[in-house]
């Protein structure tokens, strides 16, 4: 079986699937940019338009986790475990209204790992 690049923490999968409910299918991306837009913000599906500047790195409880191109050669040897602390939300994630925000934490792969991870999907896949 693969090794994830992304997973999420049993807090994070509860808050997903109360906005699953109330918003239906959910895509995650984390950019490059300052600010919030470092930390991962979960949208409506067809709501953020992924690009060809963007690397999908798996799923988390059947929501596509995508990741720009630039973000990813700094993260890529590393497993990103998305969780939620107390907190204003990103401006445009969905999670704002709930007094949580969704963030990234990393570990570096081992090396055996490295020789099984989930394969990356890009957008014109």
């Amino acid at each position: 079986m693969a090794i994830p690049r992304v997973q999420a923490t049993a807090a994070a999968r509860q808050l997903i699937h109360s906005l699953q409910e109330q918003h239906g299918e959910l895509i995650f991306h984390q950019s490059g940019g300052c600010c919030d837009g470092s930390q991962p913000m979960c949208f409506e599906k067809g709501d953020f338009r992924i690009g060809s500047s963007d690397v999908g790195l798996g799923s988390i409880e059947g929501c596509p986790f995508w990741m720009s191109k630039d973000q990813f050669a700094y993260w890529q040897h590393t497993q990103l475990t998305i969780d939620v602390v107390a907190g204003r939300g990103a401006s445009f994630s969905l999670e704002i209204p709930t007094g949580q925000r969704f963030i990234t934490k990393s570990r570096i792969f081992t090396d055996e790992e490295i020789s099984d991870l989930e394969p990356l999907r890009y957008a014109e896949d």
